[in-house]
């Protein structure tokens, strides 16, 4: 259990300060200064230097925003979500009001306005970042299904905060916690669904699908270099650069809001991980506002070096990769611990409101994790083995398994160490707390 926590919700998290700050790139910095005119601004963020910067500003904002407490935050938080929400219900009617014409019209002189793209950019698009594969002529059930891995990338982050749970007021009723899971996540699919139907629309399935390719494969002569944000994209149908910049800007509180997750539940599980002695006791110290800072110092100073790293080193960037790959897994071990635990720990179980639910005779807790496994399972499968997603990199794979080495080591350290002082870890982490 440490060790996949230790990977999957500390070691891993340095990573990802790179990867939000390229979401601060493309999403935020990029997009607003092209709208203001400052070439220069989007061509520095674009450079290692700039990539640097913004990892630093991402790192500096989180450990910010944590130290302000989990209350000033969540307070943050709400701020964030309405007014992103705002801005991305003024990008669906913005989309569902328009033609695909008015798009084109939009778009062509927009982004030669604002990104410096030649006449008839749009079309220019589907010419250099069009695919030529021949799709089915009829439903295909297969095909559909294997986009399911793809999808899940996206999907395993509506329950990142399940670490924050025992913050959570009404955490220690069940149905809460499946309400609030289970309504993120079919929340957050069904506005990604609409979404998409939005863009097949009045953007254009085919010039979506160019529009990507051509900017993550760097495809020589495409009339546009930026990234095909969506919220930008549905700002050009403003005429006015004011209106432009305040769409992209309230719709930038979705990062802003979130940004901070990058520690946040790092910080519970390091501080857990001390509690539960296998850290040392410094690491679970925390200030007058429940802060745990030493925790924090352990995701902070260790993300600099990375960050330097990913900016300034290309093959860095590719053991990376498998930054998501690694939470799946973790996901994985917590739903086998949860299948077994009937029979592991039966007096805990027994105790829990779950227990009174059952499917033909099985705890439903069992029931669901197995299945969750074996979807897990499939997934991390396709992952590995097939080149379409991307990630089944044996570079990353190594350097993954090398974060996992390095988490076995702590533990079977703190494992001597401590019975060196008289206690006896397996026993600790027999019991599961209160809490």
């Amino acid at each position: 259990g440490f060790v996949l926590a230790c990977t999957g919700w500390w070691f891993i998290l340095w990573h990802w300060v790179p990867i939000y700050a390229n979401i601060l790139n493309i999403e935020v910095v990029a997009p607003l200064a092209a709208i203001l005119g400052l070439d220069s601004v989007v061509t520095f963020f674009s450079e290692p230097a700039g990539i640097f910067t913004a990892s630093m500003i991402v790192a500096v904002l989180a450990s910010i925003l944590i130290s302000l407490g989990m209350r000033t935050y969540a307070r943050i938080q709400q701020i964030c979500f309405y007014g992103g929400v705002v801005g991305l219900a003024v990008v669906f009617v913005l989309l569902l009001v328009n033609s695909n014409s008015d798009f084109i019209s939009s778009f062509n002189a927009e982004a030669q306005e604002v990104l410096g793209a030649p006449g008839n950019a749009y079309q220019k698009t589907l010419e250099v970042g069009g695919l030529e594969a021949a799709g089915p002529t009829s439903l295909a059930i297969a095909p559909t299904l294997l986009l399911i891995p793809m999808i899940v990338f996206f999907n395993l982050w509506s329950n990142w905060g399940a670490t924050l749970y025992g913050e959570v007021r009404g955490a220690s009723d069940f149905r809460k916690n499946i309400y609030a899971m289970g309504g993120a996540l079919i929340a957050t699919t069904l506005v990604g669904a609409a979404l998409l139907a939005l863009i097949s629309k009045t953007i254009g399935w085919d010039f979506y699908y160019a529009a990507n390719n051509a900017y993550w494969s760097g495809l020589e002569g495409a009339p546009v270099s930026a990234w095909p944000y969506p919220g930008l994209l549905a700002a050009f149908f403003f005429d006015s650069p004011i209106l432009q910049f305040i769409l992209v800007a309230i719709l930038s509180l979705w990062f802003f809001g979130w940004v901070g997750s990058v520690f946040l539940s790092s910080t519970r599980v390091v501080f857990a991980t001390a509690f539960d002695r296998v850290l040392p006791e410094w690491a679970a110290r925390t200030n007058k506002n429940g802060v745990p800072y030493a925790a924090l110092a352990l995701m902070l100073l260790p993300s600099i070096p990375i960050s330097y790293l990913y900016a300034y080193t290309d093959d860095f960037v590719t053991y990376t990769l498998d930054a998501t790959l690694v939470i799946a897994i973790t996901f994985l071990g917590s739903a086998i611990a949860a299948a077994v635990l009937p029979w592991r720990r039966p007096e805990i179980y027994s105790a829990s409101p779950i227990a009174r639910y059952k499917i033909l005779g099985i705890p439903l807790i069992t029931a669901s994790s197995v299945l969750f496994s074996v979807f897990l399972i499939f997934c991390l499968y396709k992952w590995a083995t097939d080149d379409v997603y991307g990630v089944n990199n044996p570079q990353s794979a190594l350097y993954m398994t090398i974060l996992y080495v390095v988490a076995i080591i702590i533990y079977v350290v703190a494992r001597l160490v401590r019975r060196a002082q008289g206690m006896d870890l397996k026993m600790v982490h027999g019991e599961i707390p209160a809490e």
